[in-house]
């Protein structure tokens, strides 16, 4: 299918939603608070995890959970004894409570301390990304697979859209020219992502004829993905942007 009338719309909305300005009702503002690579990645990915529900009380919730670490992630996941632990204890986001807190900091302490750490998990370039979140699921739990907390890792691999980690790879990936995206993960290139799919995306996607299926799902993630790339191979994520403004933004 030919898009290029739609690229020049696609184009001029990522340009402009990719700004500074972005951050301020963005979850992503979490990981922008750190300079040290690890902190920006723990705090990425524990924010993105409970992405979901209204971006105030996702940026709220994220915020609670930097304080109980101290606003100190990587050092709270590596060096956190059972005492400090409890300062988790009361937190809750929506099915996302105090228990999968506490198991996910020692799931990422596992993989900080025999695993290289989360960028190692995603830079097998034989793979897909999508894959890939699939087998860092499976690392993730293999020593503390408290089941109750599985749910708040997508598997593609059974069909998810995986939006919340597609949107934690974004931000480690993209680089930071615009100020938004982070840009800590050299090792990863930006053709290889997918964009994160939710239920803005996926109307304005169907309405501008890039989606077709009805579901979201790892399948729609896939035909996205693909339109997406047609219009700029290279870094096809950037079009996230204009996707997500023209649906919460511009009410498309």
């Amino acid at each position: 299918m030919d898009y290029s009338a739609i690229k020049i719309l696609m184009d001029e909305k990522a340009e402009f939603y990719e700004h500074p300005d972005f951050i301020t009702s963005d979850p992503v503002q979490i990981p922008h608070s750190y300079t040290l690579k690890e902190d920006i990645e723990i705090a990425g990915f524990l924010s993105a995890t409970i992405a979901w529900g209204n971006r105030k009380s996702i940026i709220k919730n994220a915020t609670s959970m930097m304080e109980r670490m101290g606003n100190n992630p990587y050092d709270f996941v590596i060096n956190a004894n059972e005492k400090q632990l409890t300062a988790l204890d009361g937190f809750v986001h929506r099915t996302f409570n105090a228990d999968d807190f506490k198991c996910f900091i020692l799931n990422l302490r596992h993989i900080y301390t025999l695993q290289g750490g989360l960028e190692a998990q995603f830079n097998n370039s034989s793979k897909s990304i999508q894959d890939q979140i699939s087998d860092f699921k499976s690392l993730f739990f293999a020593t503390n697979p408290l089941e109750r907390s599985k749910k708040h890792i997508a598997d593609p691999r059974k069909g998810s859209a995986a939006k919340r980690i597609n949107m934690f790879l974004r931000w480690m990936v993209r680089p930071n020219t615009k100020g938004v995206d982070l840009g800590i993960w050299k090792t990863i290139s930006t053709s290889k992502l997918s964009c994160p799919l939710d239920v803005h995306t996926a109307n304005v996607s169907r309405k501008l004829g890039l989606l077709k299926r009805k579901q979201n799902d790892h399948k729609a993630v896939i035909e996205l993905d693909n339109a997406l790339r047609s219009m700029d191979a290279a870094d096809p994520v950037k079009y996230d942007y204009a996707l997500f403004g023209l649906g919460v933004f511009e009410k498309f």
